[in-house]
C-alpha cells in the first residue's frame, strides 16, 4: 500500500503548497500571483480526479477478467455487422490500455459481421472499466449493405461478466454437464476445420450453454467452456441473490429500440451519447476506434452516485 499512501500524501503537499502561495498573496497583495496559482490549482484538480477514479473500483471482480459478449440484435445484416465494429472497438481499447483481447467463441453472419461473439480481455481491472460496457448499443448511419443506401437503426447486446477461476460455493456436477464436440466454424487456419476441437458444453440444470472453439486443442477449448461456465454460474449466483442490483450480469435488456444504455450515431451528424450517464462526444470515430476511457469513467462516477444514494 505504501506506493498508494505516498501518491495521496503527495497530493496534500501540493494542496498545502497552494494554500500558503494563496496567503502570501492576499498579504502581499501580490495579483502577478493569481495567474500560477489558478494553473496549480487546475494540475492538482486534474492529478486528484485520477486518483479518486481508484476509489471506484469496489466490485469485488474487479481485477478479474472480463468475458465480454456481443450479440447481433434487431436490424438484420446491419446488425450483424454492428456487432463486429463493436468487437473491433473493444479489442481496439484492450491495446491502448495495455490489456490482452482474446476471441473464445464467434458465431459469423450470413452476409457480414457476427450472429455473436465471445472475447475475454485480460488485464488491470479488465472487469473493473468493462463492466460499464453493459447493455444495448445503438448504432444509427447510412446502411453500406442497403442499395438505396438509407439510414438504418441498428442494434447489438453487450454482456460482460467477470471470469472465475474457483469458486468455492459453486459446484458443477460432471453427471449436471453435457459436452458434445464438433468442427470449428470459425476462424483459425486448416488445423481447427479439420478435427472436432469445438466444445460445446450444456448445464443442465440451468440450462446454460456454454460454447468454445477458438483453442487448437479440444482440452484447451473444454478448460476455457468450464471456465465460461463457472463464471456464468457466478453471475446467475449473484443476479438471484440481489434481483433489484443484479451487480453482475446487469438488467436483462431487449436488443431493440427504447432500450440502449449508449447511442452511436454517423448520420446525419456525428454524436456518441451515454443514456446513463448523459456523457457525449462528437468525435465518433475515436471512440470505434477504442477511446472509451472517458465513458467508462462517467458511467463509474455515475455508477458510484447511485450506489451511494440507494445506501
Amino acid at each position: 500500500m505504501r506506493e498508494e499512501v505516498q501518491v495521496w500524501r503527495k497530493l496534500e503537499a501540493r494542496a498545502r503548497d497552494i494554500v500558503g502561495l494563496a496567503e502570501l498573496a492576499i498579504a502581499e497583495d501580490d495579483g502577478h500571483l493569481q495567474s500560477t496559482l489558478e494553473q496549480e490549482l487546475r494540475a492538482l484538480d486534474a492529478d486528484v480526479g485520477k486518483q479518486e477514479v481508484d476509489l471506484l473500483f469496489a466490485n469485488p471482480y474487479a481485477e478479474h477478467p472480463a468475458l465480454v459478449s456481443i450479440h447481433a440484435g434487431a436490424g438484420g445484416t446491419d446488425s450483424q455487422d454492428w456487432t463486429e465494429m463493436l468487437l473491433r472497438m473493444y479489442l481496439r481499447w484492450a491495446e491502448r490500455t495495455k490489456m490482452q483481447g482474446e476471441i473464445l467463441d464467434e458465431s459469423p453472419g450470413e452476409e457480414a459481421g457476427y450472429k455473436s461473439v465471445t472475447v475475454r480481455i485480460s488485464g488491470k481491472r479488465a472487469f473493473g472499466w468493462l463492466r460499464a460496457e453493459r447493455g444495448v448499443h445503438r448504432l444509427v448511419r447510412l446502411s453500406p449493405f442497403d442499395q438505396a443506401h438509407r439510414r438504418h437503426t441498428s442494434f447489438a447486446l453487450v454482456e460482460v461478466i467477470p471470469e472465475i477461476e474457483e469458486a468455492a460455493d459453486v459446484e458443477i456436477r460432471p453427471e449436471d454437464l453435457k459436452v458434445d464436440v464438433y468442427r470449428s466454424s470459425g476462424a483459425g487456419g486448416q488445423h481447427v476445420n479439420k478435427t472436432s476441437s469445438a466444445v460445446r458444453m450444456t448445464h443442465l440444470p440451468t440450462g446454460i450453454i456454454v460454447t468454445c472453439q477458438n483453442e487448437r486443442s479440444q482440452i484447451k477449448n473444454r478448460d476455457m467452456a468450464m471456465k465460461v461456465l463457472r463464471s456464468r454460474l457466478v453471475a446467475l449466483r449473484e443476479q438471484q441473490r440481489s434481483e433489484q442490483r443484479q451487480e453482475l450480469k446487469g438488467e436483462h435488456q431487449s436488443n431493440e429500440w427504447g432500450s440502449q444504455i449508449r447511442s452511436y450515431v454517423l448520420h446525419p451528424y456525428t454524436l456518441v451519447k451515454d443514456h446513463r450517464t448523459g456523457y457525449e462526444t462528437g468525435n465518433v470515430q475515436a471512440v470505434l476506434d477504442g477511446d472509451l476511457s472517458a465513458f467508462m469513467e462517467a458511467f463509474l462516477r455515475w455508477d458510484a452516485g447511485r450506489e451511494g444514494k440507494a445506501a
